[in-house]
């Protein structure tokens, strides 16, 4: 957006709006800024304004500037040349943005050459200000504050971290904003996921029993910030899913409900010939418990027609995973004339499990334009899904016991392909998350060398799906998405 004409120039002129609208209370905002330097760089800075009674008091900017995983910011914004207090009412305030305060141990190598905190320590600094858009994912919470914790003992100085809350297309930023005194004791620790307003008195504020909510809980909640913010900032009102009666589009109905109201979701279920009889059963239940619409509406006879409309070009080659894609296809078709015809935003529902390695058909079962839980390994669904039952039935028992399957041949189960989910997943964490080789994995961490190879393969080979697929939630390290970018045409390890 920086090199839109006018973005920036906005961006300013919303700044002198806030300016004239402050008055004895003051305020930190950040914003982006022309480099207005005579020497060579990049033309943009992102900053922090300093705001009081109608004037900018000050502006800072951005000394540490992150270009790795989803961090683009070199490419962008010029570094600040000089990390100095501000003077306010006879304090010195060292002002800060986000990777300014991220220490070595934490980034688990050096990448700067300056450490910004030092430097206005140096100054005088009182009192260290952090503005930020730390993304999440599980556990960055506990993280944060253990680094704050761990900032604040080092250098003596109290700490004031203000953390962005909201969904931006992959990403989600979970709020959890903290206070720690001068030896690193949490005074204040803001709820995760929601916006809110705290004062604290450093000086007689009181150490805060920390409450770290369980890691399901936070891929729920991550979840529902992320789909409801995805859809309100694009204009949906509504979503439409298609109900198999299996866990992953059970999940994803319970995450859009709690997101947008259940009279907002629309659920499908479209049985084939294949399709058991409890499937739609459970996807009814499951509509009721939620108070959601589902609908039926078979596939059947529109699978009868396309395969007697192939058969000429078919001849008598035997069926296979073509008959299987061709029955996701037309759900497909039926789940995005229901999107078209009510302006639905239609949510996919394959897990992260699957998308690594294939195991979904494209324009099929990934026709939407928000993939939900695809950066939810299978393991993690079955957890979440139980968390969300703790208390009363949600998501039938049934969904959640029963073998997983897509149901588009006859007695089909997903571990006929697949290995199981829990060895499965194991592997992708390691090579997906941790990037780790496959010898490595094979040396290490005790998987068999045939399945390793047979999961490092259908990764690479399925990048090509990824490009294609819905834009996905990141709730773990290492997301299919702007994190991890793999080029399609590669045959390194192949």
């Amino acid at each position: 957006l920086v090199f839109k004409s006018q973005f920036v120039s906005k961006c300013l002129q919303a700044l002198d709006y806030l300016c004239s609208e402050i008055g004895e209370v003051p305020l930190l905002v950040g914003y982006i800024d022309q480099n207005d330097s005579e020497e060579p760089g990049k033309p943009f800075r992102n900053a922090a304004a300093l705001l009081e009674k109608g004037e900018i008091v000050a502006k800072i900017f951005k000394t540490l500037l992150p270009t790795y995983d989803i961090f683009d910011e070199r490419r962008y914004y010029e570094p600040a040349e000089h990390c100095e207090p501000v003077e306010w009412r006879g304090r010195k305030l060292g002002i800060t943005i986000c990777e300014d305060i991220w220490s070595e141990d934490y980034l688990h190598r050096p990448l700067y050459k300056r450490d910004p905190v030092a430097e206005l320590k140096t100054g005088g600094a009182e009192l260290i200000l952090n503005l930020s858009a730390s993304p999440f994912h599980a556990g960055k919470a506990a993280q944060r504050r253990e680094m704050l914790s761990e900032l604040a003992k080092s250098t003596g100085l109290p700490l004031v971290y203000c953390n962005f809350v909201g969904g931006n297309d992959q990403l989600v930023f979970d709020g959890s904003s903290v206070v720690v005194d001068a030896k690193g004791r949490v005074l204040c620790q803001m709820a995760g996921f929601r916006e809110g307003v705290e004062v604290i008195d450093l000086e007689h504020a009181a150490q805060v029993e920390i409450q770290n909510p369980c890691e399901e809980e936070q891929f729920f909640e991550a979840l529902v910030l992320g789909l409801r913010d995805y859809a309100t900032k694009c204009g949906f009102r509504t979503a439409c899913i298609g109900l198999s009666g299996g866990i992953d589009s059970a999940l994803t109905a319970a995450v859009a409900v709690e997101a947008l109201g259940a009279g907002n979701v629309y659920g499908l279920t479209m049985p084939s010939r294949y399709s058991s009889s409890g499937s739609v059963d459970d996807s009814m239940a499951l509509a009721k418990a939620l108070g959601m619409r589902c609908d039926l509406v078979p596939i059947k006879e529109p699978f009868e027609a396309l395969k007697n409309a192939m058969a000429p070009l078919f001849g008598a080659l035997p069926e296979d995973v073509t008959e299987e894609n061709m029955q996701a296809r037309i759900r497909g078709v039926y789940l995005m004339s229901l999107s078209n015809k009510y302006n639905h935003l239609l949510l996919t529902t394959g897990n992260k499990s699957e998308l690594a390695v294939g195991y979904c058909t494209i324009y099929g079962d990934m026709c939407g334009g928000l993939a939900v839980i695809s950066d939810l390994p299978k393991m993690k669904v079955f957890a979440v899904a139980r968390w969300l039952n703790r208390e009363s039935e949600i998501i039938p028992w049934n969904t959640i016991e029963k073998p997983p399957s897509a149901e588009l041949r006859p007695d089909q189960k997903d571990q006929d392909t697949l290995p199981p989910y829990e060895v499965l997943d194991g592997i992708l964490e390691l090579y997906v998350e941790r990037q780790l080789s496959p010898e490595e994995i094979i040396e290490n961490h005790g998987f068999e060398e045939q399945m390793v190879r047979w999961v490092q393969r259908q990764v690479d080979l399925n990048e090509w799906k990824r490009h294609q697929a819905a834009p996905g939630i990141r709730v773990t390290s290492k997301a299919f998405g702007i994190g991890r970018r793999f080029p399609i045409v590669q045959r390194f390890g192949r």
